[in-house]
């Protein structure tokens, strides 16, 4: 009889919680890691021969929007390819549920960077939207945040103005569903036009809800710019409000005008992090990527077009090539081309470098699998990470970039068994070489799969090896009370 399922010999293990890495055996039992050591006497039914190769947890992409990606390619090729085991969906105030839109309805910014058709939201329970992942299940695990500006949708005639306090109610109510059916916390978005209406009082009343279940606050803080301070202070103001973690999305600088002042915001966030639990993420690249907006093009030193409903053609190419190819200016091409997306080239190495670097700065891809030409950060993130500025630059040691992409993420997104490499933890599983592993996507070619990443395990069966994927999907929604799951 075999005394594991899977068993991976000879590799040297970085176990997520920053430790020095080591030579070590994994031994796998159904879904959990069931030994880690010297297990040479010991034999798998199935064996994977890691030497010269690292063993890591599986990668958690601390900021997704996932959530169709999930159930249109269940695959997951953009993540698995990556090393990334479990995503984290319903960011920057956006999620699939719960707004059962009626038909005809047009489907507001930012919520279309889902998709255009609102037939795409028609959960009008998050309970609804969680059973159809477990039903069809994809090959990576989903932890789910509800969106603020989805709330608002399924509350609000009219996205405009600030909620009323029984819009305020209805939205509690929903949020309350969709906590007791899974979800993990609360996203805000307040930087989109449809959710810059919402005062800081309705977000902290709605987002009141999450503090009975535990759960995260993750904020799309309302102005990255020259009012940055004012809006991380008010995510702090909320989160401690509501007793919630906060996670500050995508933490940036954007326009020349800023750049550098990382400096200060970085000193802000750990002086906060004294009072209230406190963390970033980031994506390692100088440009950013939402939707067409006429205000990014005075901070932004290109910009390419990611896609167009009205007019697909154009998709890759720069706003001010179109522009020119249509005979008008720069905001007047905005206009024809909504609705749509774009990549701004509006921030600074020195800033990205930095923030990347703060111990608090976990890793998020913020990709769009929904784009025509996406931005490279959905096929290129962690490779990138551990390649380009971990390796290449010298940012961090290979340690910690692993622990910003797997138990700092876990911890703070409180995700119970995952992120980190003990006996009884989840196996997910991430093998790669640290020597070759780096990211190929490019702003010409943003959907290239990067090279390096040998084979990843999701809940203890390879879901991807030698490059490609091998068609199982055992990735399962992840709730907050999951740790009492049966080994």
């Amino acid at each position: 009889m075999a005394d594991f399922d899977l068993l991976l010999r000879h590799g040297t293990l970085i176990d997520g919680t920053g430790a020095a890495r080591r030579s070590a055996d994994v031994g796998i039992r159904g879904a959990r890691v069931a030994a880690i050591g010297d297990l040479s006497g010991q034999r798998g039914a199935a064996e994977i021969d890691a030497a010269g190769r690292i063993v890591a947890p599986g990668f958690i992409d601390s900021h997704t929007h996932d959530d169709r990606y999930l159930l249109l390619d269940p695959d997951m090729p953009a993540k698995l390819s990556q090393g990334v085991t479990t995503v984290v969906t319903g960011n920057c105030g956006i999620s699939l549920a719960p707004w059962g839109a009626p038909a005809g309805a047009t489907v507001p910014p930012p919520l279309n960077l889902l998709g255009h058709d609102p037939a795409l939201f028609g959960d009008a329970t998050f309970a609804a939207y969680l059973a159809r992942l477990e039903a069809a299940p994809a090959a990576v695990n989903a932890a789910c945040l509800v969106g603020h500006t989805t709330l608002r949708a399924a509350t609000m005639p009219q996205l405009d103005c600030a909620a009323t306090p029984e819009e305020i109610a209805h939205m509690r109510a929903l949020l309350d569903e969709a906590m007791a059916s899974g979800a993990i916390g609360l996203s805000t978005g307040a930087a989109y036009p449809t959710a810059m209406p919402a005062t800081t009082d309705e977000m902290a009343q709605v987002a009141e809800v999450i503090g009975a279940y535990g759960g995260v606050y993750a904020s799309h803080i309302r102005d990255e710019g020259d009012h940055v301070f004012a809006a991380l202070d008010e995510a702090f103001a909320i989160g401690r409000a509501v007793d919630a973690p906060v996670v500050v999305s995508h933490h940036k600088l954007i326009g020349p005008r800023n750049h550098g002042r990382s400096v200060h915001t970085l000193a802000h966030v750990r002086a906060a992090m004294a009072h209230q639990s406190i963390a970033l993420d980031c994506y390692p690249y100088c440009a950013g990527s939402t939707i067409l907006r006429k205000d990014r093009i005075p901070v932004s030193s290109r910009i390419i077009v990611t896609t167009s409903q009205p007019h697909p053609e154009f998709a890759g190419m720069d706003l001010d090539v179109i522009a020119q190819r249509l005979g008008v200016s720069m905001e007047d091409a905005v206009d024809r081309l909504l609705p749509a997306g774009a990549i701004y080239f509006l921030m600074d190495e020195a800033d990205v470098r930095r923030v990347l670097a703060f111990p608090q700065t976990m890793i998020g891809s913020d990709g769009m699998p929904h784009d025509t030409a996406p931005h490279p950060r959905l096929w290129g993130t962690f490779p990138r990470v551990l390649g380009h500025y971990c390796r290449d630059v010298g940012l961090f040691s290979l340690e910690e970039a692993v622990h910003k992409m797997t138990g700092l993420t876990a911890r703070h997104f409180r995700l119970p068994g995952r992120g980190v490499l003990r006996e009884g933890a989840f196996a997910d599983i991430t093998v790669f070489d640290a020597d070759r592993v780096a990211d190929r996507a490019t702003w010409d070619a943003p959907t290239l799969r990067a090279e390096g990443i040998d084979t990843v395990i999701v809940n203890g069966r390879p879901a991807w090896q030698d490059g490609r994927a091998l068609g199982v999907r055992s990735g399962r929604v992840v709730r907050l009370t999951d740790a009492g799951l049966p080994r």
